[in-house]
């Protein structure tokens, strides 16, 4: 029984989170709250470990969840859930392609979905953001700003805006921020 639910909430999830990987987020947090899965907390540390191995985001999210409920058959149902409705929707699209192609209609409506799309992204991140840098759970008081994680993200963002190191490739900033989180969980930070 659990397969199956767990294909059918990543079906579903695959179904409205138009946009990529970072639109599923918001399913994906209503989807831990309903299901008692995984906390927001476990949400995090999906996106992170998510964004830092190959692959789309949301397929490996669906993979880690898969496998975390229903080990390796999980992984596989919840991964094929979440892609299946992308494959049937690409394969109506491609039938009537030369139709479509034109169509203002067609265009009107990802008009309204890139906005729509945007604004998933941006609940997601600022989602991501306040259980980064704030402690909700209260160790040191509700709220209360990380700021080791605070600094780290400044110094990160201030990075990405130099010149000479917007050239370099992501996963050296990726590589470089665990191994300070390393250094700061190892050193009690």
């Amino acid at each position: 029984m659990i397969y199956l639910r767990l294909m059918y909430e990543f079906f579903k999830t695959g179904l409205f989170a138009v946009g990529g990987g970072l639109a599923t987020i918001p399913f994906l947090r209503d989807m831990g709250a309903s299901t008692g899965w995984f906390t927001d907390a476990d949400l995090t540390t999906m996106i992170a470990v998510s964004e830092s191995t190959p692959g789309p985001m949301g397929v490996n999210m669906a993979t880690y969840v898969g496998y975390h409920i229903g080990g390796i058959p999980g992984a596989v149902l919840a991964t094929l859930g979440l892609i299946t409705p992308s494959i049937i929707v690409i394969l109506i699209i491609a039938g009537f392609l030369a139709k479509f192609r034109d169509s203002k209609a067609v265009d009107a409506v990802f008009r309204g979905l890139r906005p729509a799309s945007t604004a998933l992204i941006a609940a997601a991140g600022l989602s991501v953001a306040k259980n980064v840098l704030l402690d909700l759970d209260g160790g040191a008081g509700p709220g209360a700003v990380k700021w080791p994680s605070l600094l780290l993200c400044a110094a990160v963002f201030a990075c990405m805006q130099v010149k000479p190191l917007k050239k370099l490739h992501p996963i050296l900033f990726i590589g470089a921020s665990a191994l300070i989180g390393a250094v700061f969980r190892f050193a009690g930070a």
